[in-house]
């Protein structure tokens, strides 16, 4: 016996029997359905199938082709903010019925802004020039006044399974406008988005949508993208190198059977090979003129807002600013004033900006936190006081992209202690984020565990109010 002729030869290394025999039955299928749907719909099958983030059309047309998500973690109060309670200030420091405490009034004044009349905080008065382009919702409510579970559930709509967030879903749903760049980025003030990387997560999505988290407050591009630059080969060897991977992968899915780990590998090669061009320019801010960069200011929010404009500016679909900070159990008059102040300026200048470059119709801007606080003074015995956790209560505000401008949506009870009309819970909120994207959110699923999975879980209502 020759030992040589049992060893295993190339080409038996390609194609066993039995999926030969799988590959022809499905060839057979193949060919007919070739012959039902043409060569067109079977090329386009195709691409789809080899590129996830090709731009998609949603289920209805809508307005809002992109997002910045501007999350005030920390639960800003309502009432110090979007939700001006005169009873509460009339009863300052008396006992109020059902308020556990007692009543603190607002140290700030509110007034009614622009043609609509909305009345704002004086703490944002450049925000205030924007009123009738905004839409402030009043009456939102979640189901746990705990920091780090309302984050995780007002991003991605789940208290307990690890699920996607709303850029995920976005980014899956609607694709993204340029394939050098990633889809969905995360802008976070150093150190990692509070809450963690599930806040903006892909969970059991296909990683390709999972959010790229960008370090801001790092001083150059190279240290904002971590590992963007092969210190090693060159751009053109490095091209050289994704060529033959791409060669090999063929040969692989032709031979043997396409492997969808492996493919999603390999364009994230390719995305951090394209990156190193396009995020170079994207992050750079110096290369915007001065009269732009100074509406924005010099500060961190505002470096973090002008690079969000240039992101979408660019074709990203989603992105989410990180504005953590409004936690004041003490010393809310002075923090809170603050903390206002650092993003009243560069966020009117995002909406200023976006105006004025005719990208705000179809852009939107969001801005909130993951819960509101309590009317009354928070008793950890300060003479500064502050406010508690409020679950039941809290206000967002949105602007651009399908919102009907100059709108107040909902209200709280006179004090401000919990949504009373109209009232909006998270699945309602990001049934109406979706809805504004051109989604139907009962519609937009993906199969999991044998379950269509969606953002919204078990139920979800539009706000049709909000919506022009």
């Amino acid at each position: 016996m020759n030992p040589l002729e049992h060893q295993a030869q190339l080409p038996d290394l390609f194609l066993t029997r039995r999926e030969w025999l799988a590959r022809f039955g499905m060839g057979m299928g193949a060919v007919g359905l070739g012959a039902m749907f043409g060569d067109e719909a079977c090329a386009a099958a195709a691409a789809n199938d080899l590129n996830p983030l090709a731009p998609k059309n949603p289920h209805f047309p809508a307005k809002a082709k992109r997002v910045i998500h501007i999350f005030a973690q920390g639960a800003p109060s309502h009432v110090d903010t979007w939700d001006p309670k005169p009873a509460l200030t009339k009863n300052d420091g008396k006992s109020i019925s059902g308020g556990n405490g007692v009543a603190f009034g607002s140290p700030f004044k509110f007034t009614p802004q622009g043609r609509s009349g909305i009345e704002f905080s004086e703490v944002f008065p450049n925000l205030a020039k924007h009123a009738d382009s905004m839409a402030v919702v009043r009456s939102l409510h979640t189901d746990i006044p705990a920091h780090d579970v309302a984050t995780v559930f007002m991003n991605t709509g789940s208290l307990r399974l690890a699920k996607p967030s709303l850029g995920a879903w976005t980014l899956y749903g609607l694709g993204t406008e340029n394939q050098n760049m990633p889809g969905f980025i995360s802008l976070r003030p150093g150190g990692g988005a509070p809450g963690g990387a599930q806040n903006y997560q892909s969970a059991f999505l296909p990683g390709i949508f999972q959010g790229s988290s960008i370090n801001t407050q790092a001083q150059s591009v190279d240290q904002m993208i971590e590992n963007i630059r092969n210190n090693y080969l060159a751009p053109k060897e490095q091209r050289r190198q994704l060529d033959l991977v791409h060669q090999l992968n063929a040969i692989h899915s032709q031979n043997l059977q396409k492997d969808a780990q492996l493919e999603a590998r390999i364009e994230s090669f390719e995305m951090a090979y394209k990156m190193q061009t396009a995020a170079t320019d994207a992050f750079d801010i110096s290369k915007e003129p001065e009269n732009i960069r100074s509406i924005y200011g010099s500060s961190a929010q505002g470096k973090q807002l002008l690079i969000a404009r240039r992101l979408v500016e660019r074709g990203v679909r989603f992105v989410q600013v990180w504005a953590s900070g409004w936690d004041h159990h003490n010393d809310l008059a002075d923090r809170l004033r603050q903390k206002a102040g650092e993003i009243d300026g560069p966020a009117a200048a995002l909406l200023t900006d976006l105006k004025q470059r005719g990208m705000l119709d179809n852009t939107l801007v969001i801005w909130g936190g993951e819960f509101g606080r309590k009317p009354t003074r928070d008793k950890n015995g300060n003479d500064d006081p502050g406010r508690d956790h409020n679950n039941r209560a809290f206000s967002h505000w949105l602007a651009g992209g399908g919102v009907k401008g100059g709108t107040v949506w909902g209200a709280t009870d006179e004090f401000g202690a919990m949504a009373v009309k109209d009232k909006v819970h998270v699945h309602d909120y990001h049934a109406t984020l979706l809805a504004l994207m051109g989604f139907d959110h009962e519609k937009l699923t993906y199969r999991y565990n044998g379950r269509d999975f969606r953002l919204t879980d078990n139920f979800g209502k539009v706000v049709k109010g909000i919506i022009a």
